[in-house]
């Protein structure tokens, strides 16, 4: 039972690292009223693990922290994340191709206030909406769907090679 909660913190960790990383190599396209956060594409990652929930979030947590965004932009943006991979795991008996209409509706409906009142842009929110749903529509749905399609192509060896490195 240890190894479950290890394997689980290794993934939830390695997951968060991966989206911070992510976020600084692609940071000019990743901050602003228009971006296509290429980091985005792993909320897919609740169809195959839990552990992708807490490591997005934390992912995103640190990411928008040491981007420099402001308090409202780390929290809203953050729990924006969460709630999409929440929304995803739980869609991950259903669809697959449903699996990135969660974080792109809740990074649509929430991160466009977070820009016009935590930074003042004077973008129309109905704007914001456009610009931030194109994004994510790129990112989780574009990027997303086929980082889903080649993990789950090669799930069973991914899996496989780690449970061996394991023993």
């Amino acid at each position: 039972m240890k190894n479950k909660g290890v394997l689980f913190l290794a993934q939830a960790a390695m997951i968060a690292a991966v989206y911070v990383v992510l976020t600084f190599v692609f940071a000019p396209i990743s901050f602003g009223g228009v971006q296509v956060r290429i980091s985005e594409a792993l909320t897919i990652l609740p169809i195959f693990t839990p552990a992708a929930i807490p490591g997005l979030f934390v992912g995103c947590l640190l990411g928008n922290f040491l981007g420099g965004a402001v308090l409202w932009d780390v929290l809203c943006g953050s729990i924006a994340t969460l709630i999409g991979a929440v929304f995803t795991y739980l869609l991950r008996k259903h669809s697959r191709f449903l699996a990135p209409l969660p974080p792109i509706l809740s990074n649509t409906l929430i991160v466009p206030f977070v820009l016009r009142y935590a930074y003042g842009t004077m973008l129309p929110i109905s704007l914001l909406m456009v610009t931030v749903g194109v994004g994510e529509i790129l990112s989780c749905g574009g990027l997303g769907l086929l980082l889903a399609a080649v993990l789950g192509k090669y799930r069973t060896q991914i899996f496989k090679n780690f449970a061996a490195g394991q023993q």
